[in-house]
């Protein structure tokens, strides 16, 4: 169940067997109830010039005129105390009772009046309540029995008040304790997303997204081991853009860079999720295959890859480099890539006598 679908009485654990228990701790007996049943005629005669004097006394008191505020205020109140000082002397303290002395705590709480202020209320009521008392009743065993029993219960009425005061600062605690958590989680939330940005944008090359080079020899040593211990194949792949340089020379740096995005965009999109692409530097790029053999990684791969190419900028070559490693033998990651490098170059060096024109890449 809700907190909010929960009785006040039920929010404080407050049962019969409690109010029982309650009466014990400050000896509020029958007694008691029966001597103040029996005042009640006298409260109820003076009751309104009681009512009068304690908010004359009450709104004399800056702090308690300022949280009263208004006319229409001070009357709702007078009301209520009007209730609260019959009901001290109507002899029924059950359950009901209890309830609305809660409810004054809960009251009182919300609209900020302190404990201290609280507490010289019931003083100036108690000693008010004495006068009306004691000039009315002869002075003798039943006087001081009723003012016995008058003090017993404001007592057992200020720990209801005071309890409502303690669990509403321990809620406001709790509701503090609830947001600050939620701040906390928010914020590391935050910095680990910041984190993995860092470790992102570390990691991969600002103008291409793809992997950066420095991540390379690590990613490659750890492809090999994984794939030793499967007796897997990995191949790995040299891709270098042909006559780039002549393409920043004559186009522009800014198309030049256009076009390494391209590449990658290609590279990225012939990819499968288990293989690793890096911008090698330059107009250079590698990929790590692993479980490919090199037949495939370049009947099937490098195909595609410039078969991709030609649909995004026309008369754009690339010279590529293909090795396998495993999964007999593991070359070691730095002789994996100077072979696959030095086969990117023998393709580019078969590829030169061709007669090729920039003309044909397209901007």
């Amino acid at each position: 169940m809700k907190q909010t679908e929960k009785t006040l009485l039920e929010q404080m654990r407050v049962t019969d067997f409690e109010v029982v228990h309650r009466k014990g701790l400050f000896s509020l007996n029958d007694q008691d109830v029966l001597a103040l049943k029996a005042a009640k005629p006298i409260i109820d005669v003076h009751i309104d010039a009681l009512v009068d004097s304690f908010y004359g006394l009450q709104t004399a008191v800056p702090e308690i005129a300022l949280l009263i505020g208004d006319s229409d205020t001070l009357s709702r109140l007078r009301n209520a105390q009007r209730r609260y000082v019959l009901d001290l002397f109507r002899g029924l303290y059950d359950l009901d009772y209890v309830n609305n002395r809660l409810r004054i705590g809960l009251v009182h709480k919300r609209i900020g009046v302190e404990p201290k202020l609280y507490l010289a209320a019931i003083y100036t009521l108690k000693g008010l309540l004495e006068d009306v008392l004691s000039q009315n009743l002869p002075q003798g065993e039943e006087r001081d029995g009723v003012l016995q029993a008058l003090e017993k219960l404001l007592f057992f009425d200020v720990t209801l008040v005071f309890d409502t005061y303690i669990r509403s600062l321990l809620s406001e605690i709790e509701i503090s304790r609830q947001k600050s958590d939620q701040y906390a989680r928010a914020l590391e939330d935050e910095v680990s997303e910041r984190t993995r940005q860092l470790e992102l944008l570390s990691r991969t090359d600002p103008l291409t997204g793809l992997l950066n080079m420095r991540h390379l020899p690590d990613l490659l040593t750890t492809a090999l081991r994984s794939a030793q211990r499967r007796s897997e194949p990995v191949s790995f792949i040299y891709i270098d853009i042909d006559d780039f340089k002549m393409i920043n020379d004559t186009k522009g740096h800014r198309r030049g860079d256009e076009i390494l995005r391209i590449v990658a965009e290609a590279i990225s999109y012939v990819s499968r999720k288990e293989d690793s692409c890096f911008r090698y530097g330059g107009d250079e790029f590698c990929v790590i295959l692993p479980n490919c053999v090199e037949r495939n990684a370049r009947d099937i791969y490098v195909d595609r890859l410039k078969e991709e190419i030609v649909t995004k900028v026309a008369g754009l070559t690339l010279s590529v480099g293909v090795v396998q490693t495993g999964p007999d033998e593991y070359a070691e990651p730095e002789r994996l890539i100077e072979l696959a490098d030095r086969r990117m170059y023998a393709e580019k060096q078969a590829n030169k006598p061709e007669e090729r024109t920039l003309d044909s890449v397209a901007q």
